[in-house]
């Protein structure tokens, strides 16, 4: 199909039952399709938006554009959970109605103020020369559901010497007001982040440009988040533009965090260190965190990236969210843990230890195409140690350790159907401990893996046929211990 701008360009209400019925009967049919992850019923999933515990569940939204896998006119779809684990699909939520929405609601954040949540997003409208102009808006949700949109927009316009690329508004409360950061591009084509302040949430008032120690750091800061945790304060957003620097920024474009002392709001001054990328892996980008009730700080990711093609596009739809994260801070270094709740899935408990000499052992009961799995591996004298996943006659993803590098390498170099390989198909990161633990999450087309308590953390789609089931240890040029447990999910 040849998606022109009047193509790409309908909502959701536009879309007949011939054509749903058509993808649904598409998807239906796909061998890649996710057992415990969140995906759209159709259509393309992109950024998570306004995930914020609200009246007893989480909710958390995605960018969703019906009518196949690409982009065009975006939507928010709403989902909800009580515990992390079980999401109920919700339906559209937010679509495009008013003038100054007209090609796409962009992304956003949600905060409870008052009993209500309250949701900030990006309007998008073209204009008759197809430029672009941004304003960011709000709605306002009660217990009850019920949404009213704003109708006229609480910021218009981006300030004076910047550009239209103008988006992704974040908010949460200080000591005395409420703040939003907006992801911004100044006229110079370089990327930032813009401060805004109110008293009521609905009047926003221009502080200037959130200023760091970077000028000129990628072309467009995306999706910026920031919070304070654990008396630090924390910068999330997704730089494009970045060129790569040896293992780092090897996708298309990147994700990370700027890790600091608390904002100082009267100088509009972050102080903070190096740029953490918080993936070492292949698909991740424009994450999201949130408070649970109980005090954690969670992050959720998109598990895909912009202007990539992958597998399941053919198929009408595309890309996942990541599982929910708890963050934690270390030695001013960002942790990334999978939530205890999704221990509620854990079915079907094998344990098994090996020793293993330069050979590879294939075993069978570890086999599966939806597991969670702890392996630590101690390499002793071998040159490398790890696993082979998703085994099948031709096909394997490597998760390993290269002792001669120190490092941890994620190879899909043959893991199915190829994509995306013009970014290469091995990513790795070093390590410095002599015992490593692997924490790993598969679904049937996806792998996210936290290495020693989520200091590292791979994530990746993977497209492998559905018989590729295999698990394998191995040891190359000398000897390596396993200890592994596994669970499969239903």
């Amino acid at each position: 199909m040849e998606w022109t701008n009047e193509a790409r360009y309908r909502t959701c209400d536009s879309m007949t039952v011939e054509e749903r019925k058509k993808l649904e009967l598409s998807v239906s049919r796909s061998l890649w399709r996710q057992r415990y992850h969140i995906q759209p019923p159709y259509g393309l999933l992109n950024d998570p938006n306004g995930f914020v515990w609200y009246k007893d569940r989480y909710y958390l939204f995605y960018q969703w554009f019906p009518f196949g896998a690409v982009h065009g006119m975006k939507h928010w779809y709403q989902t909800a959970s009580a515990d992390l684990v079980n999401w109920e699909n919700k339906g559209v939520a937010v679509k495009p109605e008013l003038p100054f929405e007209s090609h796409g609601i962009y992304s956003g954040s949600g905060f409870v103020h008052n009993e209500f949540l309250y949701l900030f997003y990006t309007a998008n409208k073209r204009d008759e020369e197809w430029n672009r102009h941004a304003s960011q808006c709000l709605i306002i949700m009660d217990d009850k559901g019920k949404m009213i949109k704003q109708d006229t927009p609480i910021i218009k316009k981006q300030p004076k010497g910047y550009t239209e690329h103008f988006r992704d508004p974040k908010v949460w409360k200080g000591k005395n007001s409420f703040y939003m950061v907006v992801g911004a591009q100044r006229e110079d084509l370089t990327g930032c982040v813009l401060l805004y302040e109110s008293d009521n949430l609905k009047n926003w008032n221009w502080l200037g440009e959130l200023k760091t120690k970077e000028v000129d750091f990628g072309f467009m800061w995306e999706c910026p988040d920031y919070f304070e945790w654990q008396n630090h304060g924390v910068l999330l957003f997704s730089p494009q533009g970045l060129p790569p620097e040896g293992d780092y920024f090897q996708n298309i474009y990147q994700s990370g965090a700027y890790i600091g002392k608390p904002l100082d709001i009267e100088n509009n001054y972050f102080e903070h260190g190096a740029f953490q990328e918080l993936d070492a892996g292949f698909d991740f980008y424009a994450p999201q965190t949130t408070l649970s009730p109980d005090g954690k700080r969670l992050l959720v990711g998109w598990m895909g990236l912009p202007e990539i093609e992958y597998p399941t596009d053919k198929e009408g739809w595309a890309h996942c969210l990541t599982i929910p994260r708890e963050l934690s801070i270390k030695d001013n270094i960002l942790y990334q843990k999978p939530v205890r709740e999704l221990q509620e899935k854990r079915k079907n408990k094998v344990k098994r230890a090996l020793n293993i000499c330069e050979s590879i052992e294939n075993v069978e009961e570890f086999s599966g195409q939806s597991y969670e799995m702890i392996v630590d591996i101690e390499v002793g004298s071998a040159k490398s140690a790890g696993l082979k996943l998703r085994v099948g006659e031709e096909e394997e993803t490597l998760l390993y350790l290269n002792k001669l590098a120190q490092k941890v390498v994620l190879d899909r170099t043959k893991a199915g159907e190829s994509f995306a390989q013009e970014y290469g198909t091995i990513r790795q990161k070093a390590y410095l401990k002599e015992k490593i633990r692997l924490h790993i999450f598969m679904d049937v087309s996806s792998v996210e893996v936290f290495v020693n308590d989520g200091e590292i953390v791979f994530t990746a789609r993977l497209f492998p046929q559905e018989e590729s089931c295999g698990v394998q240890f191995f040891a190359e040029e000398g000897i390596a211990n396993f200890e592994a447990v596994q669970w499969k999910y239903e």
